[in-house]
């Protein structure tokens, strides 16, 4: 048996002066033909109450590059212009899915600025990879950093330029792998990701956390500084605003790196990987957002899913209000009145322990018992569908 599993490859290109201008001009044609196409699907809507297929308006493309005005856009790669169209039309259709299920009415497609949408266009076929160059319609080979080469079947390729002024393109391909094995547990590990420490294992291995933005905050300030006092519109704000993106990009591919090579170690050594399911979405609006938001723990569970599964390695997310860090994992007591400023606390049973450390060993002890009572039933299980926990638990300072 066999599946099919998509990857995403992303290289940095380095185009010439003359490619770079058609980069820009290919992602200033995707965001005239949104416009373009926004505004007639409105306009129509508002005539006839009905509104415009996709099928519609790539005619009506057709014959936009027959007008004297608008002929520059056959000097555009047809496909390119042709996934805008793609791209609006799956925009609708998200919209109008949430309002269906009655959220709020949000997402609703917007007009794109020249001043503010990233530059960035998409091709789906012809895009060709090389050794040290990038095959692209209508531009030609571009230089590139090929640091790996491409696994799979290519389905579509994005263009980007980044805010430092580098473009990049991501490159989806798909292929077929053989079917996930669920091969035995010998080696497991539980995960307590915090502020203070990265991670801690409960083998004991604690990941201090590098805090990326903060070590480079200093330099940030004083670069967002100059680049506050330069005149609006001017060559040096440009220069200065460039040099603020970097400052940003750095941090960004600093912390990417790191967890890449955290979770990769992970899944490598380990047949079974429990973590906790926080909500990381919650935690960015209360006064900790920097530290949460600093410290990645949402990329770092996507990095490990994802690398999991394609390495026959189980990852199990045990739920958000399990008390992981305040029950004894010797004898199974809660400690309710344990505040988040004790790092270490003693159960009443005499055992002492680490906060964190006793923390990654629940974690691991519990994502054990929702594997076993996932297999043992032979599919996904909930915490309360499997039963109480292994050992009993009684809340110290109720009674």
């Amino acid at each position: 048996m066999t599946r099919t599993i998509q990857t995403t490859y992303r290289y940095r290109l380095n185009p010439t002066v003359g490619q770079e201008n058609l980069l820009n001009q290919f992602a200033g044609a995707r965001r005239f033909v949104w416009n373009w196409a926004l505004n007639r699907k409105s306009a129509y809507y508002q005539q006839t109450g009905k509104t415009l297929s996709y099928y519609d308006l790539a005619g009506e493309l057709t014959r936009l590059k027959q007008q004297s005005e608008t002929a520059w856009l056959r000097e555009m790669d047809s496909q390119s212009l042709q996934q805008a169209l793609r791209d609006l039309d799956s925009a609708y259709q998200h919209f109008f899915r949430r309002v269906k299920r009655g959220e709020k009415q949000k997402g609703f497609p917007r007009f794109k600025s020249r001043k503010t949408d990233t530059p960035r266009f998409r091709i789906p076929q012809r895009v060709v990879l090389h050794a040290d160059a990038l095959a692209v319609p209508k531009i030609g080979l571009i230089r590139a950093v090929v640091h790996r080469p491409l696994s799979g079947i290519t389905k579509g390729a994005t263009f980007k330029r980044e805010p430092d002024g580098h473009w990049f393109v991501s490159i989806v391909t798909e292929q077929q792998v053989a079917s996930r094995t669920e091969r035995p547990v010998h080696t497991h590990v539980g995960v307590d990701v915090g502020l203070t420490s990265l991670a801690v294992y409960s083998t004991g291995e604690t990941i201090a956390n590098p805090r990326w933005y903060r070590t480079q905050r200093r330099k940030l300030r004083r670069a967002q500084q100059a680049l506050s006092r330069k005149v609006k519109g001017s060559h040096n704000r440009g220069k200065a605003r460039v040099v603020v993106a970097r400052l940003h990009q750095k941090i960004r591919n600093q912390r990417s790196d790191f967890l890449h090579k955290l979770s990769t170690d992970l899944v490598r050594h380990h047949d079974l990987v429990s973590i906790e399911d926080l909500s990381v979405r919650g935690l960015a609006k209360t006064k900790l957002a920097t530290s949460v938001l600093d410290a990645g723990w949402g990329l770092f569970r996507s990095m490990l899913e994802y690398k999991a599964d394609r390495n026959d390695t189980h990852v199990v997310a045990i739920g958000r209000f399990f008390a992981s860090s305040k029950t004894c994992g010797a004898c199974g007591l809660v400690n309710a009145d344990l505040t988040l400023s004790e790092r270490e606390w003693t159960c009443l049973c005499g055992v002492h322990h680490e906060r964190d450390l006793n923390a990654a060993r629940n974690i691991d002890d519990e994502g054990l018992r929702l594997f076993a009572c996932r297999f043992a039933a032979g599919y996904a299980e909930t915490q309360n569908a499997c039963g109480d926990s292994v050992s009993p638990i009684v809340m110290i300072g109720m009674g």
